[in-house]
Parts: C-alpha cells; sequence; structure tokens
C-alpha cells in the first residue's frame, strides 16, 4: 500500500503576514528571525496561551512586540504645542527679564 500526497490548499494568515504552503510560510512582508530566551515557566505559559487561542507560539510574540512597540513608541504632540508663536525667535531667553516683578502687589 503506497502512500498518496495530498495538495493542500494554501492557508492565509492574517492580512499581511503571509500564507503557509505544508509547513512552509511565505511572508508578504520582510521578517527578521531572531531568538527569545524564555524561562521555562514562561514558556509554558505562552505555549497554554497558544493552544487555548489556537496559534502560535511565535504569532503571540509578534503581537506582543508590536502592541508594546505600538505603546511605547513616539506620540504626536498636543495640538496646543506652539498654538502661541509670537515669532519672537529670542522669547525664550528672555522668559526671566520679561516676567521679573510678576506676583508682586504694587
Amino acid at each position: 500500500m503506497g502512500w498518496k500526497l495530498r495538495r493542500r490548499a494554501p492557508v492565509r494568515l492574517r492580512p499581511g503576514a503571509g500564507t503557509i504552503y505544508g509547513n512552509h510560510i511565505t511572508w508578504s512582508m520582510p521578517i527578521v528571525k531572531t531568538t527569545v530566551y524564555l524561562d521555562a515557566d514562561e514558556y509554558r505559559r505562552l505555549k497554554a496561551l497558544a493552544g487555548a487561542e489556537g496559534r502560535s507560539t511565535a504569532e503571540l510574540v509578534r503581537a506582543a512586540v508590536a502592541e508594546y512597540a505600538r505603546r511605547r513608541g513616539t506620540r504626536p504632540l498636543p495640538a496646543s504645542v506652539g498654538a502661541g508663536r509670537s515669532g519672537d525667535g529670542t522669547l525664550s531667553e528672555r522668559a526671566e527679564e520679561l516676567l521679573a516683578g510678576m506676583g508682586i502687589d504694587r
């Protein structure tokens, strides 16, 4: 009795991630391979979470890194920054001089 190879249809990952062909993934975005060291308890928790969510551990790590970077990334300045522009480039240098006497009853 011979083995028959069945061709599997490609499985599409989340948008922009890539395509799985059997056990090979082709990525549609640049991917950098890296190594992450976890202690045994962290790895067990990660595996349990991945299993419960039906996702790979690598996918959870990528999602966690993306979320961390999103939260810690540069934030846009508030709209109020620069709202009081005077046009005087020396204003900040003369602040003490200009504010002298403020708060003193006359």
